[in-house]
């Protein structure tokens, strides 16, 4: 073969090669063959949006938690427990929080969107800032739409100062909860339905020692993270 010849063949072959990869990618090929995922990296599911957030209302003196207390006026308040004008509200260090300290036997406190039920399957979780004394726990307490009141083994006991903690509803073992006496009923749930949740909320299940170190709980703002879903 003359050298014009392999000349003429080699330019041939790269013109040919540049049309081909300026050609588009079948369907398939774009989406990783065979109906695939698009090429990179897969991409992040949306984080859940805030469904609500309260920091109570504080005055110059302590003060019942009742609705005058509630920041948020997309919230109702509902307390549980037989102490008269118990838990209160107050703040201190800058926080403002529920107290537990005269609770006796036990507090609990919910809250719920006046629109909307919350859907807390999946990745919902809650966040809040707390505090407690002696062996106090603060336990997330759930009032399902049929009824159903549930209280969680996630228990924070951190006693040193105000903390942030988080955690993920789905990764939360439940028991009933019979809220007229704020005792736990029966075992551990092997399975939990939390896409229609009406009231959210704190239970310390141990009795208040009164003023002074020894035991209470001090919880300060709270916030869930879920799906609206309309009542």
């Amino acid at each position: 073969m003359t050298r014009l010849m392999t000349s003429a063949l080699l330019v041939t072959l790269l013109a040919a090669a540049a049309v081909y990869a300026q050609e588009p990618a079948p369907a398939g090929a774009r989406q990783g063959g065979r109906g695939g995922r698009a090429g990179g990296p897969p991409q992040a599911a949306a984080p859940l949006p805030l469904f609500f957030k309260e920091t109570w209302k504080t005055s110059s003196a302590a003060v019942p938690a009742t609705q005058a207390v509630v920041a948020n006026p997309d919230l109702t308040l509902a307390v549980y427990g037989k102490a008269a004008n118990q838990p209160e509200v107050n703040e201190e260090g800058g926080v403002a929080h529920v107290w537990t300290g005269l609770c006796s036997p036990s507090c609990a406190v919910t809250l719920k969107n006046k629109a909307s039920f919350a859907d807390l399957s999946g990745k919902a979780r809650m966040k809040w800032i707390a505090k407690v004394s002696g062996f106090h726990e603060i336990r997330p307490v759930v009032k399902l739409a049929d009824g159903t009141w549930l209280v969680g083994n996630f228990a924070d006991s951190y006693t040193y100062d105000y903390h942030e903690v988080e955690f993920h509803f789905a990764d939360v073992r439940w028991m009933r909860l019979d809220i007229d006496t704020l005792t736990t009923k029966g075992a551990l749930l092997d399975k939990v339905d939390l896409s229609k949740v009406d009231e959210i909320g704190f239970v310390d299940l141990t009795p208040g020692s009164g003023h002074g170190l020894g035991g209470y709980s001090d919880v300060g703002w709270m916030e869930v993270y879920g799906k609206p879903v309309a009542r």
